[in-house]
């Protein structure tokens, strides 16, 4: 087999780092064998990402035959269950092929590890992205997120509020018919030119409100395709919308809410608020209390201390009541005026699943964030799920640009080249084909309607199906996919549909869609990754028909349509069928069209076919990209903000991990903490306070007096303060070791041979944690293994509460500081700064917690017996990822093993784990059946 030119020249490209753009059926498959297997020679690993587990296995097993004969190891990592053995295997193969999304979860995972041996990634050395563009721009706008349960999280008011939002949103749709109606009335004369100045502005003024009302309505969105119509609605908002659009108001007044489609955001009126409160007889139903304000006049009034304390808990209380009532009743909003069903999402199997908008494919285990989610579940009356909070996330933009060099290949990166090189600094090299396109791209036709452009689809594939050839229609969602589908069996022409409610049958589906006379039915194939091969008599027939029902938001994707016909040579042909009543079209950019078709003096039924006119779509959609990028960037800085502190974070964890440094780390702590307490109590003189600093942090007594205190400088007493606490630690070590070492000994001498690990409970005399070591370490280092045991666990589990926490403030922040634009103020110099402030506060609580229960940490008071101690669990087995595979089991009894049972002996030492309670004089522990006792 050999390679043709083309396809060594886009190996090179790939080998360099850079992202080869070759089109469909250039075989890209075959091209990543040529960089792979020479960057696998170095043994570092090189990892191939395709955006589907399909795709993922197919390739493995395609072109893993190729590398084992070369005597290189193939895996892929989406075959084997996460935190498995197996999956570290394929990470140690020298070719590891896996999907975006499990890439990014197992760095996050790893992440989240509280033992070496539960991680499975190597360092990130090469990795080549298949479908690059999708990836590292499409998938770049959601990031990954491992969420788990949050306390209360299965406590909503969804469905308490939802029949206020449905009442809400009904009343808006009958104004905005009403609206509707009196702007026909008034604009009239419109086109011909006899309505007057009076009736212009008030049909405009009418027009306007229920276009900011309703974007989405059909009534509204033909009328709007009439002659001068559009042109007069954005003459009119273009009036309301300067000096800054302070004139808005007087449009928005008659509202309940106000959408802007662009944006996809909505706001609520005072009309909507007092329609949805106007039952409560609560006049400050959503009115958010002056926290500050309130608390500022607290502090004023003369009332007792305990007092105060009770108005500024009930402020509290009442403030974040209210927060939640508002939050609910906006997403609900949201999700009855901006999310429609079969477009956004779809319904199956009684639960809410999203539907990928660029490739049309379900996302199995995404959710909406921030409720959303949950508001959309309340809409269509399915279980409303628990929420969750964020344990660990990376956007997809970070986590690649770890890797030490990136390549990627797709068949269209050419107008995203200006974003892949600002981000990713990857450059796109554009690789002629193998043989000359010589597929036919028609100009696009445009209609005034939908119903017209449909009625013109349907029309062709009928006359391309008679002349012979298959037919490739795309849409841009579910919805559309099936109203062509019930389209064609008005006519009786069988078809097959492939969306995301039939995407099981997608191999079957797209094998036979090169067959002669065949139609198949597509939401955007982009990504689908397979090829459409041509059946017999096809070529002379002219070749696969392409046509799009609607022109996309991205121009990639529109490409991505046409570029399945015409592969190798073949003929084919491509035509995108447009309204004026497209998405695309509303919202970017059709007034200059409509106008052109007004003086035109186009009837219904007829269309417009043009080279200015499609240049002039191809302009709407290089102003989405923009606004997408836009959107993408943003999240990227925010995101950067968060990635030096992930960075940070993450970095204390590995140290603890693999014990490596930590008692640096830890060391490092206690100055801090010292170096903290001192700055607090030292500028102010408060001996009385320090004392009590130092017992409640160390444990230790002042290494000054009060008047040493007040005469010693901050720096030398920050150092006296160090030197106490960590000889105090010291001796409590060891003192920990010689009270742990009785029940150790015993142990190991008599059952050294049944166990591999002791658990022991430890307490700071308020919280127990069950620490595992390891027990013949243990012996052998007379206890002193027990302490850098006990490190390693406190440290890995305050740093994860902690860090949990932190997400969940940032969050918070994040929401809020985006209050900051109505101030004239940039949201996200704001959230640089108080994110760097919550950093700080964090580290210092991860400090000052560490150090506290490490001082105070023993054995818990002595009790008759032994008793259970499962041994710590990964935060990932509470989310229910995959069950806890350690080395330990569970000690359900605690009798001699009598000879029936005497079978728990027989175990291998890596499958127990003795549980060390201290008691006088010590006991032996002893194994019990693994069974199903209380968790």
């Amino acid at each position: 087999m050999l390679h043709y030119d083309v396809q060594l020249i886009g190996g090179v490209a790939l080998h360099k780092g850079r992202i080869a753009e070759m089109g469909t059926g250039e075989g890209k498959t075959l091209v990543s064998t040529l960089p792979v297997f020479l960057n696998a020679l170095a043994g570092r690993g090189v990892h191939v990402v395709t955006v589907n587990d399909y795709l993922a296995k197919r390739d493995a097993e395609w072109m893993g035959p190729l590398h084992e004969f070369h005597g290189m190891r193939v895996d892929c990592i989406d075959k084997h269950q996460p935190n498995s053995p197996e999956r570290r295997n394929a990470y140690l193969a020298d070719i590891t092929y896996g999907t975006n999304n499990e890439f990014g979860f197992d760095y996050l995972r790893d992440n989240m590890a509280h033992a070496p041996s539960a991680l499975v990634q190597r360092k990130h050395h090469f990795a080549i992205v298949d479908e690059v563009d999708s990836v590292l721009v499409d998938d770049a706008r959601t990031p990954l997120i491992i969420s788990g349960p949050t306390p209360k999280g299965d406590v909503h008011q969804f469905d308490e509020y939802k029949p206020r939002v449905e009442k809400l949103y009904n009343a808006q749709r009958q104004l905005v018919t009403r609206l509707l109606s009196e702007a026909k009335e008034q604009l009239k004369g419109l086109s011909d030119g006899t309505a007057n100045k009076d009736q212009l502005e008030r049909g405009g003024m009418a027009l306007l409100r229920a276009y900011r009302g309703l974007p989405k309505n059909s009534a509204l969105i033909k009328f709007l395709s009439e002659a001068g119509v559009r042109a007069h609605l954005q003459k009119t908002e273009n009036n309301y919308l300067q000096d800054q659009g302070k004139d808005m108001p007087k449009v928005d007044v008659e509202l309940y809410f106000t959408i802007d489609e662009k944006q996809h955001g909505i706001e609520l009126t005072e009309k909507g608020v007092d329609l949805i409160s106007g039952d409560m007889n609560d006049v400050s139903f959503f009115i958010m209390p002056d926290v500050g304000g309130t608390i500022a006049e607290i502090e004023k009034s003369g009332a007792a201390t305990e007092e105060k304390a009770r108005r500024k808990d009930e402020l509290l209380r009442d403030f974040g009541i209210k927060s939640e009532r508002i939050h609910t009743v906006n997403q609900l909003v949201r999700a009855y005026a901006l999310y429609e069903k079969d477009v956004e999402y779809v319904v199956m199997d009684g639960k809410v699943k999203i539907v990928d908008e660029q490739t049309g494919r379900i996302l199995e285990g995404r959710r909406y964030s921030d409720g959303l989610h949950q508001a959309i579940e309340s809409k269509e009356k399915v279980k409303v799920e628990a929420a969750t909070q964020t344990y660990a996330t990376v956007t997809l933009q970070n986590y690649f640009r770890m890797y030490h060099k990136l390549a990627g290949m797709t068949g269209t990166a050419e107008t995203e080249a200006q974003e892949l090189w600002d981000i990713y600094k990857l450059d796109v090299m554009v690789i002629p084909t193998n043989r000359p396109v010589v597929r036919k791209d028609a100009e696009d036709m445009v209609f005034k309607t939908k119903r017209e452009k449909y009625n013109a689809v349907i029309d062709e594939i009928v006359a391309l199906r008679e002349a012979g050839r298959p037919t490739l229609v795309g849409t841009t969602s579910v919805e559309v996919s099936e109203l062509v589908s019930r389209m064609l069996k008005l006519r009786n022409i069988p078809h097959n549909v492939l969306n995301a409610k039939q995407h099981q049958r997608e191999a079957e589906i797209v094998q036979e869609a090169g067959m002669a006379g065949t139609v198949t039915i597509a939401t955007n194939m982009a990504g689908r990754g397979t090829d459409i091969k041509l059946g017999p008599g096809v070529k002379e027939a002219g070749g696969l028909a392409i046509i799009g029902t609607e022109k996309h938001e991205s121009r990639r994707v529109d490409r991505q349509l046409r570029g399945r016909a015409g592969r190798q040579g073949d003929p084919g042909s491509s035509q995108f069928y447009v309204s004026l009543e497209d998405d695309l079209m509303r919202l970017f950019n059709s007034e200059r069209i409509a106008k052109l078709m007004d003086r035109l003096g186009l009837k219904e039924g007829e269309v417009i076919q043009h080279s200015m006119v499609t240049a002039s779509i191809e302009r709407a959609q290089k102003k989405v990209e923009e606004n997408n990028f836009g959107i993408r960037k943003r999240l990227l800085e925010y995101d950067d903000v968060m990635n030096s502190q992930r960075t940070v974070i993450y970095k204390r964890r590995h140290h603890a991990l693999f014990g490596e440094r930590l008692k640096l780390d830890i060391l490092n702590m206690f100055y801090e903490v010292a170096q903290g307490m001192v700055n607090e109590y030292h500028a102010v003189g408060d001996f009385d306070g320090f004392q009590l600093e130092m017992f409640r942090r160390f444990s230790a007594e002042s290494p000054v007096d009060e008047e040493g205190f007040r005469k010693v400088k901050a720096e030398e007493l920050t150092e006296q303060v160090y030197e106490a606490a960590i000889a105090t630690y010291a001796r409590h070590n060891q003192t920990l070791a010689a009270q742990a070492m009785p029940v150790i000994t015993d142990v190991f001498l008599n059952q050294g041979q049944q166990y591999e690990n002791i658990v022991v409970p430890i307490t700071d005399g308020l919280k127990t944690m069950q620490v595992v070591a390891n027990l013949q370490r243990c012996y052998k280092s007379q206890g002193l293994e027990l302490s850098a045991s006990i490190e390693k666990y406190i440290t890995l589990a305050i740093i994860d509460n902690e860090w949990k926490e932190h997400l969940r403030e940032m969050d918070e922040l994040r929401r809020s500081v985006q209050n900051a634009a109505i101030e004239q103020k940039d949201p996200l110099l704001i959230y640089k700064l108080e994110s760097f402030n919550l950093f700080k506060a964090m580290i210092e609580r991860i400090n000052g917690d560490i150090v506290g229960f490490l001082s105070k940490a023993g054995l818990p008071s002595a009790q008759p017996q032994v008793q259970e101690a499962p041994a710590p669990r990964a935060p990932a087995a509470t989310r229910g990822d995959q069950p806890h595979g350690g080395t330990a089991i569970q000690l359900l009894q605690c009798q001699r093993p009598s000879p029936h049972n005497g079978s728990s002996r027989s175990r291998s030492r890596t499958d127990a784990t003795a549980t060390s309670r201290p008691s006088p004089p010590p006991r032996h522990p002893c194994a019990g059946r693994q069974g199903s006792g209380p968790q």
